[in-house]
């Protein structure tokens, strides 16, 4: 049996990044090696109870050690440049041979740019033999220049999560299956929960980094927020997803909270890990969310979800749900007034039963795609192309 060793990780202060994680070992079991990650600490703060072996995709190479002005030399003097990638990178590419397969875990690694890096261990990977899986991907197509369209012929198989990208891929690499996201599975664990009655709200930096009009989003969050409080029985849960210093949802979240800090009805949500912010996601009436994976642990426990998006992967996944993604995911780049986001989360609660419905009667199959992916990874076991 082949070993399957996922990476890149950049650490589980990102519970999406958890959740996939999460959710690939419990798909692939025993099959799964190493995980290597960018943060030890956080993967051990957030999933002590997976059994995974950790180890860092880069090695430490003390600076200006002998080993480091020598790598540098070789790389800025251009004389043997790929020696330098291969020094440092040294753990990962010691797993790449003929009995392992390297399964690119980020999601939308392809989303915005062509990713150097992974191009250069793919190639790596490739020649001694080891297959190559882009797992569960999202990628824009209107970005996908010659390089990316090269990187992207060569994988053994790509895992498509929604079919925006899977219509674009499959005719570059016909290795390309439509299936979900692995995080559709992620078990909820159960933990306090913020309020008796609640409606979710995720915003991330991500998204304010992305819109039109300087300081529409958090704008449009404030409002909503006050039409949740003036016309529902509701509390306003603020549910952070990523807490990374660098890309941290508590703290768009806390400057909401502050707005509204003499209500007790708006509530700000504390850490967990993925298992345990699904719990609360899934207790929610409906779900405001601007990360995916956050979004994705509504739809999975079918609860009413409106997506603020930025990019191919929201729209896609709502696609592929509903059958269009209009209605159900509001582009940030598309706030253009106070009360947008208000209005289109109005339409999600005048339909909120029905959408509950649907999510009921379309989700077992939906989510039965990621057997799919399961074999076709293990289909690789025996090709030998």
């Amino acid at each position: 049996m082949k070993t399957v060793n996922m990476y890149p990780h950049t650490g589980s202060g990102n519970h999406g990044c958890e959740a996939i994680v999460r959710s690939t070992k419990l798909l692939l079991g025993s099959q799964i090696g190493i995980l290597f990650s960018d943060n030890f600490h956080e993967d051990k703060k957030y999933m002590p109870d997976v059994d995974l072996e950790l180890r860092h995709a880069n090695a430490e190479i003390k600076r200006f050690s002998r080993r480091h002005i020598k790598s540098l030399l070789r790389k800025y003097l251009g004389s043997q440049p790929d020696i330098f990638f291969k020094e440092t990178m040294s753990p990962l590419l010691s797993v790449c041979h003929e009995n392992s397969i390297l399964l690119s875990i980020g999601g939308d690694l392809y989303c915005y740019d062509a990713p150097d890096y992974i191009n250069r261990v793919n190639r790596y990977a490739r020649s001694q033999g080891c297959k190559t899986v882009l797992w569960g991907c999202s990628v824009e197509p209107t970005y996908i220049d010659a390089q990316m369209r090269a990187d992207l012929q060569q994988y053994d198989l790509i895992c498509a999560r929604e079919s925006i990208t899977y219509d674009a891929l499959k005719t570059i690499n016909p290795n390309t299956i439509l299936t979900v996201d692995p995080a559709f599975v992620l078990p909820a664990a159960e933990t306090a929960l913020p309020s008796e009655r609640y409606i979710g709200i995720n915003v991330s930096p991500m998204i304010t980094k992305r819109e039109t009009v300087p300081g529409i989003t958090m704008k449009n969050y404030r409002q909503l927020i006050s039409y949740i409080l003036d016309n529902t029985q509701d509390s306003a849960a603020l549910i952070p997803h990523v807490v990374w210093s660098t890309n941290n949802d508590q703290e768009p979240l806390k400057a909401l909270k502050a707005e509204f800090a003499d209500n007790d009805r708006v509530v700000l949500v504390e850490d967990h890990n993925a298992m345990q912010q699904k719990y609360i996601i899934a207790h929610c009436r409906a779900f405001v969310g601007a990360r995916t994976h956050a979004t994705i642990a509504a739809y999975s426990s079918c609860v009413p979800t409106l997506a603020v998006g930025y990019s191919v992967k929201a729209k896609g996944i709502a696609k592929d749900l509903f059958g269009r993604w209009e209605d159900y995911v509001l582009p940030v780049q598309s706030l253009k007034g106070p009360d947008d986001l208000a209005a289109s989360f109005c339409w999600l609660l005048q339909h909120e039963e029905a959408i509950r419905s649907h999510l009921h009667t379309v989700m077992p199959a939906y989510m039965q795609r990621t057997q799919l992916a399961v074999n076709a990874v293990n289909g690789l076991e025996h090709d030998e192309k």
